[in-house]
């Protein structure tokens, strides 16, 4: 059996459908986030971005989104490995800092329900960034919970 396609290809010489696939669906690069301008760091909000389901943890207008919220970032193979805010838990950030993909990625454990039962997924814990204003986004500051151990067999 060969050695599957993250573990032997760059981020480049992906196909659009094994780069796509690359997203574990976690939500969490969909949340608003705060860079505290003395120390560079990064803060998650418990804020989504207005197109995100949150049931899904899926873009709802991933075609447009571009379009729709101008400040959305594409990924791209190129700019991965230089965005801070991406979650430390992001299959591209991984791969592009040359780390694996962790246990509970469905790619690795061939299961969606992974994400949410490692609880990588920030569905059920967080709301729409709608009807909040900017000044109030300090208030809404969380933690991103770290994975948990799989369950032993």
């Amino acid at each position: 059996m060969s050695e599957p396609f993250w573990k032997t290809k760059t981020l480049s010489e992906m196909t659009p459908q094994e780069w796509e696939s690359l997203c574990d669906g976690c939500g969490r690069c969909c949340l608003v986030k705060l860079e505290d301008e003395d120390t560079g760091k990064i803060h998650f909000t418990n804020l989504a971005c207005k197109l995100l389901d949150r049931k899904t943890c899926r873009c709802s207008d991933y075609a447009n989104r571009s379009q729709r919220v101008p400040d959305c970032v594409r990924l791209t193979p190129e700019n991965v490995g230089t965005l801070n805010w991406l979650p430390e838990t992001c299959a591209y950030r991984r791969l592009a800092k040359g780390q694996p993909l962790s246990w509970w990625h469905p790619l690795v454990s061939g299961r969606k329900a992974t994400v949410a039962e490692a609880g990588i997924s920030v569905r059920g814990q967080i709301r729409s960034e709608e009807g909040v204003t900017e000044d109030q986004f300090e208030n809404h500051i969380w933690k991103l919970p770290r994975a948990k151990r799989p369950a032993a067999s």
